[in-house]
């Protein structure tokens, strides 16, 4: 049977080596255009570089399909001084979504005096309350989900926009070919997609030092808009639901609680390897992982062959966000993937109380948790190499004052570093957007920037 994507999902692992292989063999050959790049990001010894060239091999044919388009429409932009810059965010996840919960209270934040927000659409409506405070925020949010990529970006120009602000990339229903069309001056990707989109499509990345340092810079398409601390918003009025007991989440009374809550694909043979051993050396501990009907027989069997019994993992439930922030609470510690990081569920964690380690590699999504944790000062939770994170795991759960000195620390980190401090995340991400706008107004190429509300 040839392996596929379905099998990686599922964590069946017995050809994944070999499928990776081929995979980086026709990158190299040029010949790769029937993989996402996003699929790249979670595969293991998978460089920079050619997460670039897979990109940029996937948008090849997109790219020259939509010259046509582009030409046709020929957009032209208004460069005169105003009062507002126009920004306009483009995604399919304005809704219930784990995007939307980073993002929703740098929305608030915004300074209204300065910019104009636009919402560009085209995800369901579902509903739910998360989707009408969206609404509400912004200045302008336009359903562009029936409009054909050259209406949406038509709208999208004759609303005048001059920052288009990507929050998909190359993740599920993405649009990308609305950006293909260059309905705006300045085009930026953040947030959504972990890595490149490949030349031509957006002129920035939002990003920061410790995730993209300098010298990776021929890696990315996108010059750097680097914020001074991490790249991810996420603010403080995010409520965390009461604690279960254990029982009621279906953990064992007593016993060390490793957790992991990323999705199925995230979890490579060689992190799972690590986890094995914690449990085999850390008695009556427990592996607390998210459940995926698809995934978890595999990991199961795969902890069998590692010596590890069926009742040692734990699958924890699909529940409201209050609701799994207040579980959370009862992890003891935070295993990380790589190299695709935890993004969202490590930034949950945190805001929940409960440490996080992780292993630092050379790629974008290897180096999110490492982020994150040096934005809230706790940068001795990022191990240099595997077998470094194994130790790191292995002396929080045994060593019980080291353990209580994290969580300490990270208690008195949470509310006071800059990691959940979105008032002035947003002043930053707003000084980034005047300069990159100051720049195009100037007749200057895009380059790397910086911003800090401290300079």
């Amino acid at each position: 049977m040839r392996y596929s994507l379905e099998n990686r999902d599922m964590c069946e692992w017995s050809g994944l080596p070999e499928w990776r292989e081929e995979l980086r063999a026709e990158i190299a050959r040029g010949r790769t255009r029937s993989v996402s790049p996003f699929h790249l990001l979670a595969l293991s010894g998978v460089t920079a570089a050619e997460q670039r060239a897979c990109s940029e091999l996937w948008m090849k044919d997109k790219i020259a399909a939509a010259t046509v388009d582009r030409v046709a429409l020929a957009f032209e932009f208004d460069t005169r001084e105003r009062q507002k810059i126009r920004i306009g965010y483009l995604s399919r996840d304005f809704h219930e979504h784990a995007t939307s919960h980073l993002l929703v209270e740098l929305f608030e934040a915004h300074d209204r005096a300065r910019f104009e927000l636009f919402a560009y659409s085209y995800g369901a409506d579902d509903g739910k309350a998360m989707r009408s405070r969206l609404e509400a925020t912004f200045d302008h949010f336009v359903d562009i989900a029936a409009l054909s990529d050259v209406d949406a970006a038509r709208a999208i120009h004759a609303h005048g926009i001059d920052i288009l602000v990507d929050l998909k990339g190359y993740t599920l229903g993405t649009r990308t070919a609305i950006l293909l069309l260059c309905p705006a001056p300045v085009q930026v990707n953040y947030l959504g997609y972990p890595g490149t989109l490949g030349a031509a499509i957006c002129d920035y990345i939002i990003t920061d030092p410790y995730l993209t340092p300098a010298a990776s810079a021929d890696d990315y398409s996108e010059s750097f808009a680097y914020m001074p601390h991490s790249y991810q918003p996420h603010g403080r009025r995010a409520k965390v639901g009461t604690a279960p007991t254990r029982a009621e989440a279906g953990l064992p009374e007593q016993g060390f609680v490793f957790c992991c809550f990323n999705q199925a694909y995230k979890i490579t043979p060689e992190i799972f390897d690590i986890w094995c051993r914690l449990l085999l050396e850390v008695p009556e501990s427990v592996l607390w992982l998210r459940d995926d009907d698809r995934a978890k027989g595999n990991l199961r069997n795969a902890a069998l062959w590692r010596g590890i019994t069926a009742d040692r993992l734990v699958f924890a439930p699909h529940l409201p966000q209050v609701e799994h922030l207040g579980r959370l609470q009862l992890a003891d510690l935070v295993l990380d993937t790589s190299p695709y990081n935890a993004h969202t569920t490590a930034s949950d964690a945190l805001w929940a109380g409960v440490p996080l380690v992780t292993v630092c590699g050379d790629t974008f999504p290897s180096r999110v948790a490492g982020s994150l944790l040096q934005a809230i000062g706790l940068g001795e939770l990022i191990a240099a190499d595997r077998e470094a994170y194994f130790e790191l795991a292995y002396d929080l759960a045994t060593n019980p004052s080291r353990f209580a000195a994290a969580r300490a620390k990270l208690s008195a980190n949470r509310l006071t570093t800059a990691l959940f401090d979105v008032e002035t995340y947003t002043r930053d991400l707003e000084a980034l957007f005047e300069i990159m706008w100051q720049r195009y107004r100037d007749g200057q190429a895009p380059a790397a920037i910086s911003a800090s509300t401290a300079a």
